[in-house]
């Protein structure tokens, strides 16, 4: 069985990101080759030199969902729901403290309107709103940050975590290594003859849920919904034709793009579908020949996914660089390219 000691790490505090960089494209990037070279230090508005024409980048263009609402009970009790998925109908979601809330009952939304509690599980809930869910997040919702950020989401997190290329509405959280791309480095990774294609994986809460011993005994994770449209498949099909490397652009990118891909094949099928891919070293990668992604939690399945490229000492000997380095870490954090 796994052991999760070993891919433990010190991080201190003060290296995770609380705030973005000024702007997206300032970034730190770390390069680490998969052939053993040394690890390269540069900025992330330096992509376009590390690839090679006929790259071709496969990114998650999932939105994230406004999804953290306040409301309060008939007794001024305070409430916080985060809606997990974006309706519309019964929706489920998290709420606290839920040990008091009672099925049936009608919460007031802080910023108008009601919430009704439907079913009240064991971790979750199910509620119903009195407005169509995405008119609600829309005035009065705020983006879901992820615990180890120690503050309330402002204005500046409406807009800085979400990736410009985003699409589709219905995740939970950023896939945070597209957070650094801006319209200026996709212009000039297009003229630099690099592509650039898209696919959907809603990241679920699971996302930050530490590992379970379940989890290491089925090698099986949280499951997620991605799909892959036709023009991505094709755009890969190309590039592997052509003599080019597929990159994934973050963990939940490559997740879906090795779910997708049967064994034995290096073009992932076009469809739309949950995944629970737990990737993990040993690993042989089916669709993928390198990966852009931010620098992720100790003893966390991204971690191992990661490592799945490069080895877990390399990969661990590149986390220690980038702590002496004084890198940031996490979802505002900087960024590696593993290639």
């Amino acid at each position: 069985m796994i052991d999760l000691d070993d891919w433990d790490y010190f991080l201190p505090q003060d290296r995770i990101a609380s705030r973005p960089a000024p702007r997206r494209d300032d970034a730190r990037l770390l390069v680490v080759p998969r052939d053993g070279g040394p690890f390269r230090h540069r900025v992330f508005s330096d992509l376009v030199d590390l690839l090679r024409p006929g790259d071709l980048l496969v990114a998650n263009d999932t939105r994230v969902m406004a999804a953290r609402l306040h409301a309060h009970r008939e007794t001024g009790g305070k409430v916080e729901i985060l809606l997990l998925e974006p309706g519309p109908g019964p929706i489920r979601a998290l709420a606290r403290p839920a040990r008091k809330l009672r099925e049936g009952e009608v919460l007031a939304l802080d910023g108008g309107g009601t919430v009704q509690v439907t079913h009240k599980g064991a971790a979750e809930v199910v509620v119903t709103l009195d407005r169509p869910p995405e008119e609600v997040m829309a005035a009065q919702g705020a983006m879901p940050l992820p615990p180890y950020i120690r503050r309330p989401a402002d204005a500046e997190d409406a807009t800085r975590y979400q990736t410009v290329y985003a699409g589709p509405l219905g995740a939970a959280a950023a896939p945070t290594a597209g957070l650094h791309f801006t319209p200026a480095v996709l212009e000039r990774l297009s003229e630099g003859g690099v592509g650039f294609a898209t696919l959907t994986l809603h990241v679920g809460i699971g996302t930050f849920r530490p590992l379970r011993t379940e989890d290491l005994e089925r090698r099986r994770l949280h499951h997620e919904p991605f799909s892959i449209p036709p023009e991505t498949v094709e755009a890969i099909r190309r590039t592997r034709a052509e003599g080019g490397r597929v990159l994934a652009v973050g963990t939940t990118s490559a997740r879906a793009l090795e779910a997708a891909t049967p064994v034995g094949e290096r073009v992932p099928e076009a469809e739309a579908r949950m995944t629970d891919l737990f990737i993990h070293p040993p690993y042989t990668f089916r669709a993928l020949d390198g990966l852009l992604t931010n620098f992720h939690l100790p003893r966390s399945s991204l971690l191992m996914l990661v490592a799945a490229l490069v080895g877990r000492t390399r990969l661990l000997e590149a986390y220690r660089e980038a702590l002496e380095r004084g890198y940031r870490f996490y979802s505002y954090g900087d960024a590696m390219l593993l290639s």
